[in-house]
C-alpha cells in the first residue's frame, strides 16, 4: 500500500512539478525579453530629435538657437542632436540620466517652465545644472565625438589652436571654454551690472 501511495505521489508530482517549473521560466524568458525590447525601444524614442523638440519650450527657444550653431549646420554635414549631448552613450549612466530628466518632464508639467519667460527666469539654474554634470563627467558626452589626438591644430585658427592646447595642457575639459557653445549662454544674475559713466 506505502509503495503504491509513494509511487501514486511520484507520478502525479513529478512531471508536474517539472513541466510547472519550465513553464515558469520560458514565460519569465520571454516575458524578460519583451520587457527588455520595450523598455530599450522606450528609451531609444527618448533620445531622437522629434521626441526632445516635441514641447513648445524646447522647440521655440533652444532648439531654434541649435539650428543656428555648428552642431546643426556645418561643412562636414555631421550633425548633433539633443542626446548627443545630454545622454550619455553608456547603458548605466543613460538610465541615471533618463531618471534625472523625469524631474525636468515634472517641471514641465508643473508649468515651472512652460512659457518663454519661466524658461528664461530659470535658464541660468538649468545651464549651471548641465555643465556642473558635464564637468564632473569630463565632458564625456562632448568626447564621444571630439577628442584632442584627432585635432589638426594647423588647421584652425591660431587662436582657436592656442586656445585648445593652452586648455589640454592644463587638463580643462570642454566645457570650461564652451558653455555657449549649443545654446544662447545664459546672463550670471548673480553678476554685478555694468555702468557706463
Amino acid at each position: 500500500m506505502f509503495r503504491f501511495i509513494k509511487r501514486l505521489w511520484n507520478w502525479f508530482w513529478g512531471p508536474t512539478i517539472r513541466f510547472a517549473w519550465g513553464a515558469i521560466i520560458l514565460v519569465g524568458f520571454v516575458g524578460g525579453i519583451v520587457f527588455w525590447g520595450g523598455f530599450h525601444t522606450a528609451m531609444e524614442a527618448t533620445n531622437s530629435l522629434e521626441f526632445c523638440v516635441s514641447c513648445h519650450e524646447m522647440d521655440q527657444l533652444v532648439y531654434q538657437e541649435y539650428k543656428q550653431t555648428v552642431h546643426y549646420k556645418n561643412a562636414s554635414g555631421v550633425r548633433a542632436i539633443c542626446s548627443d549631448c545630454h545622454v550619455p552613450h553608456a547603458w548605466g549612466p543613460k538610465v541615471i540620466r533618463k531618471i534625472q530628466a523625469s524631474g525636468e518632464l515634472w517641471a514641465k508639467f508643473t508649468g515651472k517652465v512652460n512659457t518663454p519667460e519661466k524658461f528664461e527666469a530659470h535658464r541660468w539654474e538649468m545651464a549651471n545644472r548641465v555643465w556642473d554634470t558635464m564637468q564632473s563627467t569630463d565632458s564625456r558626452e562632448c568626447r564621444n565625438c571630439h577628442s584632442f589626438e584627432a585635432m589638426d591644430f594647423e588647421k584652425q585658427t591660431r587662436r582657436a589652436s592656442e586656445k585648445m592646447q593652452e586648455g589640454h595642457e592644463q587638463g580643462k575639459t570642454c566645457i570650461e571654454c564652451h558653455t555657449g557653445i549649443a545654446h544662447k549662454k545664459p546672463v550670471d544674475p548673480n553678476a554685478e551690472e555694468e555702468f557706463d559713466d
